[in-house]
């Protein structure tokens, strides 16, 4: 079906990683104009704007406000006005460690580089909106924002921060900028990305995908094409703050038992565990 971004300028946040690569790529394959943004991945942005016919790139600390000021700026000197936003750039902290022995510096950076930077995107795009009318941001939670995380409250504590407060109050204030300015939200699950390549093996997604109907770890193109889905006035107009979950239909309980095959739908198993991991 056709999305009709066909010309319009999209701001990929964290378009050097394995999510936003896909979401630059998506978009470019609908005829937008991609701005690749990227902090410190500058080879994989530039070998990704260079797959897409030379793009702009633009470096930016997104928990800086200057730099996003800065990005948004740069990225309105390239390609004119801003419509899009999809705002991808995260940062998962690998070592596991339960909140007891959290230390403060760890749970404030990770929510520094996940939601005060998704929260400054947010600002500095709807403040180019403002002057247009018009516009679309898709935010990137995670399943571990739903389901929470064991080892990883601070990451999750940020994602749910994201998904629920943040959209749903985002979804009331853009529209006053417009009618048809719209703000929506993606979830992932375990997503096969720079984030987690070397940590699945077989036992792993054996043990993961137990809590869902569809056995499989996601592509960063099965996140990408709904975030293009939501970005689409075409495709999701009268669409704003919903949250849509790529993960498989992951639910917080186990739906099959590996040892006898049998699917499981009684909803009684309980299935926390540190195995939550989004994009």
């Amino acid at each position: 079906m056709e999305t009709e971004l066909a010309g319009q300028s999209v701001v990929v946040t964290g378009a050097s990683g394995g999510i936003g690569a896909a979401c630059a790529r998506a978009f470019a394959a609908e005829g937008a104009r991609v701005i690749v943004h990227y902090h410190r991945g500058e080879e994989r942005a530039r070998a990704v704007a260079a797959e897409l016919g030379g793009a702009p790139t633009v470096q930016a600390d997104l928990t800086d406000e200057a730099d996003v000021e800065r990005l948004f700026l740069e990225a309105r000197a390239a390609v004119g006005s801003v419509d899009v936003c999809a705002a991808v750039a995260g940062v998962y902290p690998n070592e596991d460690v339960p909140v007891w022995e959290l230390e403060r510096s760890r749970f404030e950076q990770t929510l520094a580089q996940n939601l005060t930077a998704t929260f400054l995107t947010a600002k500095w795009f709807l403040r180019e909106v403002a002057s247009t009318g018009r516009g679309a941001l898709v935010l990137v939670g995670s399943t571990a924002g739903r389901f929470g995380e064991a080892g990883h409250a601070d990451y999750a504590a940020a994602k749910a921060a994201i998904q629920g407060g943040l959209l749903l109050s985002l979804k009331n204030e853009a529209a006053r900028l417009g009618p048809g300015v719209r703000v929506n939200a993606v979830a992932p699950g375990w997503t096969v990305s720079p984030m987690t390549r070397g940590m699945l093996g077989d036992e792993d997604v054996r043990r993961i995908t137990r809590t869902m109907p569809l056995r499989k770890v996601a592509t960063p193109e099965d996140v990408a094409a709904q975030v293009v889905v939501l970005a689409s006035e075409r495709l999701s107009g009268h669409v704003t703050g919903e949250l849509v979950t790529v993960a498989g239909g992951m639910e917080g309980r186990i739906l099959h038992d590996d040892q006898t095959g049998v699917q499981i739908d009684d909803g009684s198993a309980d299935t926390r565990s540190s195995s939550w991991v989004g994009n």
